[in-house]
């Protein structure tokens, strides 16, 4: 389950580092780089608030065969791409398998956790996802950039690595709820709901750094060095998720309110940085950057999935992670089209650099709220 979750998010972010190619052939702004980027989100939340709920009713083998089967055709939409209407069709099928797959494969990894520890279920899912968002532009880049066929091959690749999630998937049991028993409504219990609301905004706002990082460092990279280079441009947004899955693991243990409180001010510190690596045109600056950055967004994240890890509901689980995951992606995507819509009008090292303004800011007052909560809310 944890391989399945890390080969679809592997597949969301393959073309990260093909974006700046895609937007010179197709002669595209960077705004609808960015809302094709984005385009998933759209269809990703209802399935999100869907499947959820309909997985912890019907059984998880049917929707998490249905979501790999999107992800291929997905990866296929891509590697047949002839314009931006392939692009956005190739986003909405990963948005689908990926809004599908999510909550289901959450729930899965505690339930199937040997020792039934909830925190070591939180690392798992927390590693295998910011893995897979590293493990994308890298791989994407280096095929890419080294491959025969750049636009084709990678994603061959993530369909074969699809095979094995599928088989997978089908050796799950076929077990479903009592008949009695249907799909839960969309929400967050009531008493889930304060861990959920401070818990959430920490893991939007540590999102809205991972999507601003796939999105349009790739370019600011090209900017800064002059490059072309698509190995180059996904090693240096493969960072900040490798950054971030390294303090995961050095993190893992501690408690949930610990890791928001030490990852947030970390995530701002790495802002800071990476605007100052636009004023001075500085590689080395950007790379220290996203390195911080990302032990703060892999800190600041594993707290908040151990905390609604630990205050889900064993019969609401799935629903609650489906939930929380809306929290996530609403951050990947929403906050980078606004970004899109500044590089346009201002250029994309001046937007940049005013999100990073703007979240590092919003960093520091959650932070501020989370530190004044008492450690028992945790």
């Amino acid at each position: 389950m944890a391989y399945a979750l890390l080969v679809l998010l592997t597949g969301t972010n393959l073309a990260t580092p093909l974006y700046r190619g895609y937007q010179e052939r197709f002669g595209i702004s960077p705004l609808v780089v960015t809302l094709v980027f984005a385009a998933y989100v759209a269809v990703l939340i209802p399935c999100l608030l869907t499947a959820g709920p309909l997985a912890d009713a019907v059984g998880r083998r049917a929707v998490l065969t249905a979501a790999a089967v999107l992800a291929a055709l997905g990866a296929l939409s891509f590697a047949l791409a002839t314009g931006t209407a392939w692009l956005v069709a190739g986003r909405v099928a990963q948005g689908v398998a990926l809004g599908a797959a999510t909550g289901p494969l959450t729930a899965a990894l505690v339930e199937l956790e040997p020792t039934g520890s909830r925190r070591r279920a939180a690392l798992v899912s927390t590693t295998a996802s910011v893995g897979g968002l590293g493990l994308g532009p890298l791989l994407g880049g280096l095929l890419a950039e080294h491959g025969p066929a750049p636009r084709v091959l990678p994603f061959a690749v993530e369909i074969a690595l699809l095979a094995p999630v599928a088989a997978a998937v089908l050796a799950l049991p076929a077990t479903r709820a009592p008949a009695r028993r249907r799909a839960s409504r969309p929400g967050v219990p009531a008493e889930v709901r304060s861990v959920f609301a401070t818990s959430g905004a920490v893991a939007f706002l540590a999102f809205a750094v991972m999507g601003l990082f796939l999105t349009l460092v790739p370019g600011y990279v090209a900017t800064l060095t002059g490059s072309g280079d698509l190995l180059l441009a996904g090693a240096a947004t493969a960072l900040l998720p490798a950054s971030s899955a390294v303090a995961q693991l050095v993190g893992y243990g501690r408690a949930a309110r610990s890791l928001e409180v030490l990852g947030l001010p970390l995530l701002a510190g790495g802002l800071g940085l990476l605007a100052l690596a636009g004023a001075l045109s500085s590689l080395v600056v950007l790379l220290l950057a996203t390195a911080i950055a990302g032990v703060g967004q892999g800190l600041a994240f594993l707290g908040a999935q151990t905390a609604v890890n630990q205050a889900a509901p064993a019969d609401r689980r799935a629903a609650v992670q489906s939930a929380f995951y809306v929290i996530v992606y609403l951050g990947v995507g929403v906050p980078v089209v606004g970004v899109g819509f500044l590089a346009t009008a201002i250029g994309p090292v001046t937007s940049v650099q005013w999100f990073a303004a703007v979240v590092a800011l919003l960093s520091l007052a959650v932070l501020a709220v989370r530190a004044v909560r008492t450690p028992t809310a945790s």
